[in-house]
């Protein structure tokens, strides 16, 4: 999928909502546990019902992967029945260097046809521009994430004064483009998402965060929207898990939509 082609879905949809699917055994509503692959179910549902609010979905890989083979085939499962024109995203965090870079591309990339991949940037370059060889398809870097051990090493700063997230996001921008290249940035973080919008003004940020994780949306849409939105605001325990019983996909619709309503109200706010 282009840039043109995701902003041309969030404003036919008016939102710029991804739904994480994070599907857990231990979390899913239990009658779906009777069933032959529960995860693909799980996810199914979610989708058919988020699908009208919802201009990507973020499979989280580990919550595939744990269940080995079984696991896999579920998650391609679930990759085909997501509408092609909605954008998708392996949140696999890959970041490895050389031929191992380039298989993990071809894995996410061809095998399984996902839009993009996040990856991790700190191996550098080399681990990172195998996957910007394929055509239409993102890579999403790790930038300024909003988990509690971010500022480990995310806030470090250099005898300049410069925090490391920066000097990342500056040397990432040589290898990709805001037509391939897109960043993680915390909802968490509040203002220095515009500290980060200042050094990428083009690129879109995918935005995890927000609502479990006590990310504010409209302090988002306020620091990092740009002319084409740039903005992939994910949710995914908020919405995936709003209920734990047999209308769970009808709870998961009704969240994505007031998520959606609210990004509908941002979007008019602030491009028009």
């Amino acid at each position: 999928m282009t840039r043109a082609e995701l902003f041309s879905q969030i404003q036919q949809k008016s939102s710029f909502l991804c739904v994480g699917l994070d599907p857990d055994l231990e979390k899913i509503p239990k009658h779906l546990l009777s069933e032959s692959d529960p995860i693909f179910s799980f996810c199914k549902a979610i989708v058919e019902e988020t699908a009208d609010f919802a201009v990507a979905y973020k499979p989280n890989i580990a919550f595939f992967e744990a269940l080995g083979p079984k696991g896999w085939e579920s998650l391609q499962k679930v990759l085909e029945i997501i509408p092609k024109d909605i954008f998708t995203i392996a949140d696999a965090k890959r970041g490895d260097i050389g031929n191992t870079s380039k298989l993990y591309a071809k894995a996410f990339f061809e095998t399984m046809d996902f839009d993009s991949i996040t990856v991790a940037p700190y191996m550098g370059a080399d681990s990172v521009s195998p996957f910007l060889e394929f055509q239409n398809k993102w890579v999403i870097l790790l930038a300024l994430t909003s988990n509690a051990g971010s500022s480990d090493f995310q806030l470090i700063e250099d005898k300049a004064g410069k925090p490391l997230y920066q000097s990342v996001l500056e040397k990432s921008q040589e290898w990709g483009t805001p037509e391939n290249l897109m960043f993680v940035v915390g909802a968490t973080r509040g203002e220095l998402i515009g500290e980060v919008r200042k050094i990428a003004p083009q690129h879109f940020f995918l935005v995890p965060g927000v609502g479990a994780q006590g990310g504010s949306l409209s302090e988002v849409a306020k620091y990092g929207m740009n002319s084409t939105c740039g903005l992939l605001v994910n949710s995914s325990r908020g919405i995936i898990y709003a209920s734990k019983e047999k209308d769970f996909a009808i709870a998961a619709k009704r969240e994505a939509q007031v998520l959606q309503e609210e990004m509908k109200g941002l979007l008019e706010k602030y491009l028009g």
